[in-house]
């Protein structure tokens, strides 16, 4: 895996780091060396300043002795390092604190200037050729009557003015190295919870981009980095579900269609070459006919659940009897009940009621329903079909005695292609859309299905239905449930709690027949 993120972190480290130090070293020593430059000035040009108003003027005015003065002076300048003169106006040397002026021998400042410091309070230079280096000068007015009597000049050494610079130049090197150690800190705090995280994210997307979905990625913690593994990893695993369900459906489709297609093509041939006789060609015909049936069915759920997840999906609703499209594809179910002697209970609400929805659509969903409560219910059974009213709605309910559902495969078995280890036993044919059917067409109508099942025991499916306002001009007639019992099949349908055990027990009619009894509970 490359690794150019954290290399163009390091190499910004580094860039950093080295234009500081730059930085420092050119701009810093000028900006240092003119800070220690201004500063000592300023402070240079106060202490003149009270010289000129003290014993500077004190001279001037006879108040004090010359040898008196030259003392102070030379005091104060052993204590501040530096050099101080007092000037005539003519640059005459009245007071030198480095050495004492010769009465007999007189000092003058050649073309001494006051005005050589111009705006500023300080000069730097050699002072009018009295010194061999540069000096750092400050000259303040002596002033006496309105008068300008002399000038109080301070010299000190432009080395001491470096040193202090120099001083002030390694606390922005320090500063700086302090910097740079805390953006190490930083640097290796964004290795530890930022590059590692990523590291890993980029290496389990690899992963999963070469296919290996179940790659484990987890990254602890609750900011976005452990958000987006949580996303991806959650993606990676809808990905490998998804898989997984296209190879279950590839390997049951090819099974359905491979099987009756081995069986068209072996009669077939075995009616080409003679291997049958022509008497019996009708027989195998109606087995050939049957075995298309089965690949048409299966083309037809395929082509359903197709139009059934496109967005959109136009449902033609009208008003119609709930009950007797229960009746219907109960019907519908005869000959294979009769053969196993499964028998129906039908406990209906009224003799007619109304909804409004997409008939087609929701007699496919009952007959999907009722035809899995057949395929798993056991011989010599019964299965309930019951519709109640509540709050505005219609619920329909499939009950079976069967096998049931194990509950870790309840919340899977409104997935497309699966089938539960349970039901292969029963469900050879089934390809593991019928539920996922049932489920797109009752959340087309805004409505909801759900499931109360116990392995073992038997499973019960109801859904909803928005109920017609036709059904209130019945109701103002008082009409009861009614509760039939037939030996025709009817279609699953979704789960709703089992009826009271009073109104299951209600003795059932004749094949057929209707008979009326107490209303269930709801």
């Amino acid at each position: 895996m490359r690794k150019t993120l954290y290399l163009k972190f390091l190499i910004g480290y580094v860039l950093f780091a080295v234009f500081g130090f730059i930085t420092v070293a050119t701009f810093g020593a000028r900006m240092s060396t003119d800070y220690a430059l201004r500063i000592a000035a300023r402070d240079l040009y106060e202490e003149a300043v009270r010289i000129a108003d003290t014993y500077a003027a004190d001279l001037y005015d006879s108040r004090i002795s010359l040898d008196t003065a030259q003392s102070q002076a030379e005091t104060l300048s052993a204590f501040m390092d530096t050099e101080i003169w007092v000037l005539n106006p003519s640059g005459r040397m009245v007071v030198n604190s480095a050495a004492a002026p010769d009465p007999q021998q007189e000092i003058i400042v050649e073309d001494f200037d006051p005005t050589v410091a111009q705006s500023s309070y300080y000069t730097v230079g050699r002072f009018f050729g009295s010194f061999d280096s540069d000096r750092l000068s400050v000259i303040a007015p002596i002033v006496s009557d309105y008068k300008i009597r002399g000038y109080v000049v301070i010299h000190m050494s432009m080395d001491r003015v470096a040193q202090t610079g120099d001083r002030l130049l390694n606390i922005a090197y320090a500063m700086l190295v302090v910097l740079l150690f805390l953006s190490l800190i930083i640097l290796l705090f964004f290795t530890e919870i930022v590059y590692r995280p990523l590291r890993t994210i980029i290496r389990s997307t690899e992963q999963y981009a070469a296919g290996n979905y179940h790659y484990p990625l987890s990254i602890e913690g609750d900011d976005e980095l452990s958000y987006l593994a949580a996303s991806i990893s959650y993606m990676a695993d809808s990905v490998a579900r998804s898989e997984d369900d296209q190879k279950k459906f590839i390997a049951n489709v090819s099974h359905d269609f491979r099987s009756p297609l081995t069986s068209i093509r072996g009669f077939l041939e075995a009616m080409l070459d003679g291997t049958i006789p022509l008497e019996s060609h009708d027989r195998y015909l109606k087995i050939v006919l049957n075995e298309t049936d089965r690949l048409r069915g299966l083309t037809e759920s395929l082509l359903t659940l197709n139009n059934l997840n496109t967005r959109g999906m136009l449902l033609q609703k009208s008003t119609f009897d709930i009950n007797e499209c229960l009746r219907g594809v109960a019907a519908s179910f005869e000959q294979v009940c009769r053969s196993r002697d499964i028998r129906f209970r039908l406990v209906l609400s009224g003799s007619v009621l109304y909804t409004e929805a997409d008939r087609e659509k929701i007699q496919q969903v009952i007959y999907n329903l009722v035809d899995n409560a057949i395929k798993f219910s056991h011989d010599h059974s019964e299965i309930r079909l019951e519709t109640t009213e509540k709050g505005g709605k219609i619920y329909v309910s499939v009950r079976d005695n069967g096998i049931g559902i194990p509950k870790s495969d309840q919340s899977q078995i409104w997935e497309r292609f699966y089938k539960s280890d349970a039901s292969r036993g029963k469900d050879k044919k089934g390809t593991g859309l019928g539920l996922s059917i049932v489920r797109e067409i009752i959340r087309a109508h805004g409505e909801n299905i759900n499931l109360i099942s116990t392995e073992g025991a038997g499973s019960t499916f109801v859904f909803s239905l928005p109920r017609s306002t036709v059904n209130d001009d019945r109701n103002a007639e008082g009409e009861l449930p009614v509760v039939q019992e037939s030996a025709e099949s009817a279609p699953p349908s979704a789960s709703q709690p089992s009826a009271p055990a009073a109104s299951q027990s209600a003795p059932p009619a004749a094949s057929q027949s209707t008979s009326q009894s107490a209303p269930p509970a709801s």
